[in-house]
């Protein structure tokens, strides 16, 4: 099987490169800066399931797409979705299954819009990873897993061929026939972690420890309502963990949107906050928690653009 890794970052660096490692047929979709520094520096995971370093990983650029793959792993930001889409575009055939690991649901619904419904998979990964200042990939926790299935929980033919491609690997690959219930799950979880560590500006403990738990019970809280109102109202075992996760004593835990704050980055705050205060009940979310905190990320978002305009060299 032919997979293309759209993008060599934190997590479809880690992912390819541990399909790499396992003998598959990888190629990195990249922009030209990191082709560059790829061809420099190589490809290197530090990772507590062990290092791996690639000195001269297979990558291309848009313009060397010639035909399709057969797996397009799609792990962008929801903010380079659309540049992603156009560039994979030529990889993209008849045949090929795209798999999307981003968080939310909207971006199923553009991927069926630009390629055909029912040809992106649903999918998530549980990592925690990062790029430091030389591009080397790094590893943070023990999770390093990929689910993946068809949105209509089939155990179709190419889901299996997915299986069988991602099986064996130095991750964990799972084919799942509930995805689309994990995937609004992870979603709960993503936005009520950020909704809170970017709102108190703080670790899990350092709230817990400030006696705001309750904080985060209550953006969870209605991120469950939420999920209820589309039909996925969370399991009890998968909402006790996120519960406990996210009032836990003493952890280091932040959401990786509150780390893109903390170094003034972009965010994914209208993909993994503002959709789902979308599709909840309009009359009453814009006075709940979790629209405050989609209103903060807003005001962040609005204060970043003003400073790229003030900032911008006069032409």
């Amino acid at each position: 099987m032919r997979i293309l890794v759209v993008g060599a970052g934190a997590i479809g660096g880690y992912f390819g490169a541990r399909l790499l490692q396992a003998g598959r047929d990888v190629t990195f979709l990249v922009r030209p800066k990191r082709a560059a520094q790829l061809k420099r520096t190589g490809l290197a995971i530090r990772s507590p399931h062990g290092d791996f370093d690639l000195p001269a990983p297979p990558t291309a650029l848009a313009e060397d797409l010639s035909g399709p793959f057969d797996l397009v792993l799609l792990s962008c930001k929801a903010y380079d979705l659309e540049g992603a889409a156009e560039s994979m575009a030529p990889a993209v055939g008849e045949s090929t299954a795209i798999l999307p690991v981003l968080n939310g649901m909207r971006h199923l619904d553009f991927l069926d819009a630009r390629f055909g419904a029912g040809r992106a998979l649903g999918g998530l990964c549980v990592i925690s990873a990062g790029l430091d200042p030389d591009g080397r990939i790094l590893h943070l926790n023990d999770l390093h897993a990929l689910a993946f299935g068809e949105r209509d929980g089939s155990r179709s033919a190419r889901a299996e061929a997915v299986a069988s491609a991602l099986s064996g690997a130095r991750f964990d690959a799972r084919l799942s026939q509930s995805i689309v219930q994990e995937m609004w799950e992870k979603w709960m979880f993503i936005a009520a972690l950020a909704g809170t560590t970017c709102l108190m500006r703080a670790t899990v403990g350092d709230i817990v420890a400030a006696g705001a738990a309750n904080v985060a019970t209550t953006l969870l809280d209605e991120c469950a309502a939420i999920a209820a109102r589309e039909g996925f109202a969370p399991g009890a075992a998968a909402l006790q963990f996120i519960r406990a996760t996210l009032t836990a004593p003493g952890s280091r835990l932040t959401a990786s949107m509150l780390r893109d704050v903390e170094r003034g980055a972009p965010v994914e705050a209208d993909h993994v906050i503002g959709d789902l205060l979308r599709r909840g009940d309009a009359a009453t979310t814009e006075r709940s928690a979790l629209g405050l905190a989609y209103a903060q990320l807003r005001a962040y978002e609005a204060r970043q653009a003003r400073i790229r305009r003030e900032t911008k060299p006069a032409p």
